[in-house]
């Protein structure tokens, strides 16, 4: 029987503290960090358990190099320490290579210990911590169980084991994917820590969807993340998308086909075929299949290393109906471990036929190192002959999601939990962005302060609120028809329609009578609508914005503030 984790003592940040600052900070032979440790406080004892922890915490490897390679190139304290924790925790995978692989005959290597109690506590609410271990790991629990508990419930920031023995997810997934590893290599273990020597990398999710408020940023920052990649299909769903938009379908297109008379010959002039265009069918690739195909293609080109990544991107997600739109893809949304779909499924004979064409004459190098994340059988020669569909762990499915639209189609929870989900707090995107009115500048950001401060007190909700990006500038200024246009409208049609008893004075004009949107407008000599800037300048004020080079009255705002509380 082999235990996840050696049992020294208890892995906390001051043990690794103890164990990194007794060993060398710099890469050397074998032999000589050997003779290096035999000289140190730890002497030979370190050899008889304390260095297994060391190696399965990844604090250092002795490769097959003959090099010894350390994790920290300084001492470090306990707050690096719990850091480093808290980065392995998710990493930490079993059978390691210095673990046998006795009692874990009958799983498959290497297994990530968190990802996979966080995925039997998904599908099964309230289990014990046994229940969840025996059937991960085929065994009984090891006489480790308080050990692995405390790295569990200290460093993983996912799950917790409770006195009695319950396992709670207490946050999201968070968890990442991971390249390929022979868990027989002891440098391989010790990079899963490391990636190009940066343990702190953040690596970013397969699937996850960003969310909050409009304006804050989603699109943005997405196209800054993938900014590097020319790997990237984008759409957009909306109440008509369904599943041949997004994945693909025979649609008419126009080819150029020879002419031919009546007998069937074709017709020459000049030496040359007459052509004509005639309407035929065919299979068109839609987003889906066009990152998919591509994906699949980057892992072939890739022959050393890890494939290029293709993103698909989906923006405005919950204004589609996803189970239709998805709808058997939705099982290929279910990962495993190494970011593949853990249940493939089959391909119709149209998708089949368009995947034979776009996968002929490609090979996949490491196929092999593929298969094994399906129990060996060939699950990559079934996808290069369209028979069946797998997400590789290359593939991206990234989307963002205002949370104040009103979608026609609530995002159901089973859906929602094969997502990370990335909220996007409204910030002040320090651009000095002004809104220009009766040739007064006002603060965007003291603006989106006071309004969202309105907003969170009237509708008790978060995703009414405008975030910095809701509205564009030109030149980093806001005119009073982009403000009017695009800011009031959407406060008073998609805000207080329904609040307007709560709106108290932000409505209020000079006379004591409602500040309609329509008083924002007048018609000019032309016809056409023209901002009435005085009604913006007089909704700034009853929100307290100040314009730039003015001072509010301290002691009127304080007789107001006594009158609102009498």
């Amino acid at each position: 029987m082999a235990d996840i984790i050696c049992r020294w003592r208890n892995g906390t940040p001051k043990t690794v503290v103890e164990l990194v600052n007794s060993l060398p900070h710099k890469t050397m032979p074998n032999e000589e960090f050997r003779l290096f440790m035999q000289n140190s406080v730890w002497g030979s004892e370190f050899f008889h358990t304390p260095y297994q922890l060391a190696c399965q915490l990844g604090l250092y490897c002795e490769a097959e190099d003959g090099l010894y390679y350390p994790r920290f190139d300084h001492d470090i304290n306990e707050d690096e320490a719990r850091e480093y924790l808290e980065y392995w925790m998710p990493r930490y995978y079993v059978p390691n290579p210095y673990v046998g692989r006795n009692g874990f005959n009958d799983i498959m290597c290497p297994t990530y210990v968190l990802y996979e109690l966080y995925k039997y506590a998904t599908r099964h609410p309230n289990c014990t911590y046994k229940e969840a271990y025996k059937a991960v790991f085929h065994e009984e629990p090891t006489n480790n169980n308080d050990i692995v508990k405390n790295y569990i419930n200290n460093y993983s920031k996912v799950l917790y084991f409770d006195s009695n023995g319950y396992l709670t997810i207490t946050k999201e997934n968070p968890l990442q994917t991971f390249s390929f590893m022979d868990r027989s290599n002891k440098k391989d273990f010790f990079d899963n820590f490391s990636k190009n020597n940066e343990y702190k990398k953040t690596i970013t999710t397969l699937q996850q969807i960003f969310y909050g408020a409009p304006g804050t940023g989603k699109s943005h920052c997405i196209k800054d993340l993938t900014k590097n990649s020319d790997n990237i299909v984008r759409t957009t769903f909306h109440p008509d998308s369904d599943y041949s938009t997004f994945v693909g379908a025979y649609k008419p297109t126009t080819k150029q086909v020879p002419m031919r008379d009546v007998t069937g010959k074709v017709i020459k002039e000049n030496g040359q075929d007459v052509t004509e265009d005639r309407i035929i069918y065919e299979f068109v690739n839609q987003a889906f299949l066009q990152a998919y195909i591509n994906a699949w293609k980057l892992y072939a080109e890739s022959t050393e290393g890890e494939p290029e990544k293709q993103y698909l991107i989906i923006e405005e997600i919950n204004r589609g109906n996803c189970a239709q739109i998805f709808g058997d893809l939705f099982q290929l949304l279910d990962r495993n471990y190494a970011g593949f779909s853990e249940y493939p499924i089959k391909a119709d004979a149209d998708m089949k036929n368009q995947l034979v064409k776009a996968f002929k004459g490609l090979d996949i190098v490491n196929k092999k190192a593929i298969n094994q994340y399906f129990n060996g059988k060939d699950v990559v020669e079934k996808v290069l002959k369209g028979e069946e569909l797998v997400l590789p762990n290359n593939l991206y499915i990234w989307a963002t999601m205002n949370t104040s639209d009103q979608s026609l189609f609530p995002i159901d929870s089973a859906f929602k939990r094969r997502w990370d989900w990335q909220y996007m707090p409204i910030t002040d995107g320090k651009k000095g962005w002004k809104i220009e009115v009766n040739g007064k500048r006002y603060d965007w950001w003291q603006f989106l302060q006071k309004i969202n401060d309105r907003i969170g007190t009237t509708t008790n909700s978060e995703d009414k609120k405008l975030g910095y990006f809701f509205c564009k500038s030109k030149d980093g200024v806001i005119d009073a028809e982009t403000f009017v246009g695009k800011v009031l409208f959407y406060i008073w049609n998609d805000v207080y329609k329904d609040f307007a008893e709560e709106a108290g004075d932000l409505f209020l004009d000079v006379d004591g009578t409602v500040l309609s949107f329509s008083k924002f407008y007048t018609v000019g000599e032309d016809g056409k609508a023209k901002v009435v800037e005085d009604k913006v300048e007089r909704l700034l004020g009853n929100l307290g914005v100040v314009a730039e080079g003015e001072t509010i009255d301290v002691e009127e705002t304080e007789n107001e503030g006594m009158t609102d509380n009498n």
